[in-house]
């Protein structure tokens, strides 16, 4: 069985980054988008970032942004993955990503009469696809949405967000069998503020899955 990578996404504080790398997440993410209240500043990121050791993954956050923004970011923090969240289109990401010269991943906001084999189809530049529930707002909403949606796969790695817990995340593994999981809300005590328990109990369920 091949081991599932774990991402913490919403990070804002050193000690948070810290827990998530002792507890063995694959990688870490850095909001961008500020109406959300986990975004963090140019500077933040590259502090936060300065504290990954080697193979753990930067990924820089975005909804929609400008492409002075994105190489911004680029050129203050050390990212080595882009996640979009807007509408942008494929060229659009292509665009943006090719400012740093890395890859990058697409999220889709499922619900019914969402068709992931064409949305997958929409973004063929996209490194992998990132499924998620669809909420008011862009992401850490903390609810799930139907796996069975996720019935056809993309035919490229698909990494499960959307209301993932250290209570239901095992069983999330089990059904979808996702390239990787992806959770920010589920590891939070409050909104942008992680706790290190929680953190270590979502990786541990993920790990128990994959035996």
């Amino acid at each position: 069985m091949s081991r599932t990578r774990i991402k913490i996404c919403g990070l804002t504080r050193p000690q948070d980054v810290v827990a998530a790398v002792e507890a063995g997440a694959d990688a870490v993410g850095f909001v961008f988008y500020p109406p959300s209240p986990r975004t963090v500043s140019f500077a933040q990121a590259a502090e936060l970032a300065a504290l990954l050791p080697p193979f753990v993954t930067a990924v820089g956050l975005f909804v929609d942004p400008q492409a002075d923004f994105v190489a911004e970011a680029l050129r203050r923090a050390p990212l080595q993955l882009l996640q979009f969240h807007g509408g942008e289109s494929d060229a659009q990401c292509a665009a943006l990503s090719a400012l740093g010269g890395i890859p990058w991943i697409k999220a889709i906001r499922m619900h019914a009469g969402v068709d992931l084999l064409e949305s997958s189809a929409s973004h063929p530049g996209a490194c992998g696809l990132l499924a998620d529930a669809f909420v008011e707002g862009f992401g850490g909403g903390g609810k799930t949405f139907d796996w069975s949606l996720l019935s056809a796969g993309p035919g490229r790695p698909l990494v499960l967000a959307g209301g993932l817990d250290p209570g239901n995340v095992g069983e999330a593994v089990r059904r979808v069998r996702p390239w990787a999981v992806d959770v920010s809300s589920g590891v939070e005590i409050t909104k942008g503020v992680k706790d290190a328990a929680k953190i270590a109990a979502f990786v541990a369920e993920v790990r128990k899955a994959d035996d």
